[in-house]
């Protein structure tokens, strides 16, 4: 950081201090954030919202049309959120006008032959319809032969598992985050594209947010940038042990429209030697696959745009064999950043020793929750606290802050 910089936080003629909040990265659990703050703080408050790039740009991991949305989990901590994110969306569709969720259903399919042997903790269909017991969720258990029935788009071996969630479909993620900063405008907040922050000052009273043109003075910091997370937050927390892999999703010019509509086709997810999960033409005339988690480990310096050739070979693959009236021509291969704790669960939370400073990392399943998050970040800027159980995604938990815990991924 350069000494111009540093002399301007320590003089209070150069500080702005307009504004109470400050919302660090305007992507899609920042422009959450910033709707869900603006609503809570107008008409006493102000609202500022500083994303690096343009909005709605593609170097992170909120652009695309489509990302799902379940209730079906196999995690306890996020099958507890999964109704209030349907209502947080709900809302924001009230108050927008703007359709966010289309409900199509949704498969969570297990190859258990292919997966024998392997460790699955708890991501098998034994363990979705534990969870969903446990919450209450409507899964309806399917083997291979009934899945066919239903659905004969697929192709199964036979020793295939199933479980199958109605209110299952896709959120909208470009025109979702482009609705939330579109609500915190009209309540009055500014947003400002194309202005990094280059440093956070924690000052016991309040928190300096530097920029390359002005210094902001705020009551709270909310931090959603990713990638970028420990650059941001640098001198305000230590590293957070955080992987950036560099994911990629396939869209395919099918001349199946029909068979693959959303009124006939559901999203879904693969559990096999590999891991994969579909989309029914949506946002363009195409499918959509991608293959969850494997992809090369990257910084959002280091990133490329070029696709992985050898994923793209193994989705083929996957589609001839599975799901063949899926597939065509490809119609375009976008990459997108994950940024993943060793435990691979969200970060939420206020920073220990800095509680005027909240962060938020999704750990590359965040999207369908990102309303919900957007408005737990509020709370915690306003209130410091949450009506939420948030408590295993503090930023003190071990698998954050303990050198040795193991790096657990689910691929």
């Amino acid at each position: 950081m350069g000494s111009d910089l540093v002399d301007r936080t320590e003089s209070a003629a150069d500080v702005n201090s307009d504004h109470h909040f400050v919302v660090v990265g305007c992507g899609g659990l920042g422009s959450a954030a910033l709707y869900w703050l603006s609503r809570a703080a107008a008409p006493y408050s102000s609202v500022l919202g500083l994303e690096q790039h343009a909005l709605g740009h593609e170097h992170g991991a909120s652009q695309d049309h489509s990302r799902i949305i379940r209730l079906a989990q196999h995690q306890d901590r996020y099958a507890a959120l999964a109704p209030a994110a349907y209502e947080a969306w709900r809302q924001v569709e009230a108050v927008s006008g703007q359709r966010l969720v289309t409900e199509t259903g949704g498969l969570v399919i297990e190859d258990v032959e292919a997966r024998r042997g392997l460790s699955t903790a708890g991501r098998d269909i034994d363990g979705y319809l534990a969870v969903g017991a446990r919450h209450g969720t409507e899964l309806e258990e399917l083997d291979a032969a009934a899945l066919t029935a239903r659905w004969p788009q697929f192709r199964l071996g036979g020793g295939e598992r199933a479980v199958y969630q109605r209110r299952s479909g896709i959120v909208d993620a470009r025109r979702a985050t482009a609705t939330h900063v579109a609500l915190a405008r009209g309540h009055g907040a500014q947003v400002l594209d194309h202005t990094p922050v280059r440093a956070l000052h924690d000052a016991g009273r309040h928190v300096e947010v530097v920029t390359d043109d002005e210094v902001y003075r705020a009551e709270h910091v909310v931090v959603a940038a990713d990638a970028r997370t420990n650059e941001v937050l640098d001198g305000v927390l230590a590293p957070l042990p955080l992987t950036v892999t560099q994911e990629q999703v396939t869209y395919y010019a099918t001349p199946n429209l029909i068979d693959f509509s959303p009124e006939r086709f559901p999203v879904f997810m693969w559990h096999g030697a590999d891991n994969f999960y579909g989309f029914p033409v949506y946002g363009e005339v195409a499918t959509k696959l991608g293959q969850h988690m494997g992809g090369h480990e990257v910084t959002a310096d280091t990133r490329t745009y070029e696709p992985d050739p050898v994923r793209r070979k193994r989705q083929e693959a996957f589609l001839a064999e599975h799901v063949p009236g899926m597939g065509g021509p490809e119609l375009y291969t976008r990459t997108c950043l994950y940024t993943v704790p060793p435990d691979q669960d969200f970060v939420l939370g206020t920073v220990p020793g800095a509680p005027r400073v909240s962060v938020a990392v999704g750990a590359g399943h965040a999207f369908k929750f990102a309303s919900l998050l957007g408005r737990i970040l509020a709370e915690l800027a306003t209130t410091g606290t949450s009506r939420y159980p948030i408590g295993e995604f503090a930023v003190d938990r071990a698998a954050l802050t303990d050198p040795a815990f193991p790096r657990s991924f689910h691929v």
